[in-house]
C-alpha cells in the first residue's frame, strides 16, 4: 500500500522515477505521505477568527478559513479577502499539525501556536488594527 501511495504521489507532483527513489530516503517522506493519504479524505484545518478589531481586510469574528490537510486554502470556504499578514501566521500551526499527524499524534493537541495573531498590534501601537485566529482541526467539509 505505501509504494502505491508514493507513486501516486510522484504522479501527481510529476516527480521522475529518479526523484520517487530519492523521495523514499529517509522514511519520513513516506511516512508522512501515507498517513496524510489516510487524514485527508476526513479532515480539515480551520482557522476561526475569534477576536477582531479595526481590521482593514475586513476579518470578523465567527469568520473561517478553511484549508486542506497539505495546507492549501479550500477557496470556496474561505472570504474572498484574505490579508497576507494574517494568513502568514498560519505556517507554524499547519507544520506542527502535520508533524503531529506524521508521527501518528493527536492533530489537535499542540500547545504552541493554537492561536495566532496577526503582526498589527493595533491603532493604540501605532497600527492599524488587529486579528487573531483559533486554528484546529475539523472533519472535512
Amino acid at each position: 500500500m505505501t509504494e502505491e501511495i508514493v507513486r501516486k504521489y510522484g504522479e501527481r507532483v510529476g516527480y521522475t522515477e529518479t526523484e520517487i527513489e530519492i523521495f523514499r530516503q529517509g522514511g519520513h517522506r513516506v511516512r508522512q505521505v501515507g498517513r496524510l493519504s489516510q487524514a485527508a479524505p476526513l479532515n480539515s484545518i480551520e482557522a476561526e477568527v475569534v477576536h477582531a478589531r479595526h481590521c482593514n481586510s475586513g476579518h470578523a469574528v465567527g469568520q473561517k478559513i478553511i484549508l486542506d490537510m497539505d495546507g492549501n486554502f479550500i477557496s470556496k470556504l474561505c472570504p474572498k479577502k484574505m490579508c497576507v499578514y494574517l494568513i502568514s501566521q498560519l505556517i507554524i500551526p499547519v507544520a506542527l499539525i502535520n508533524e503531529r499527524l506524521s508521527e501518528g499524534l493527536e492533530m489537535n493537541d499542540f500547545h504552541f501556536m493554537r492561536y495566532v495573531r496577526c503582526p498589527d498590534a493595533g491603532v493604540e501601537c501605532y497600527g492599524y488594527g488587529e486579528v487573531m485566529l483559533k486554528v484546529q482541526v475539523i472533519p472535512r467539509l
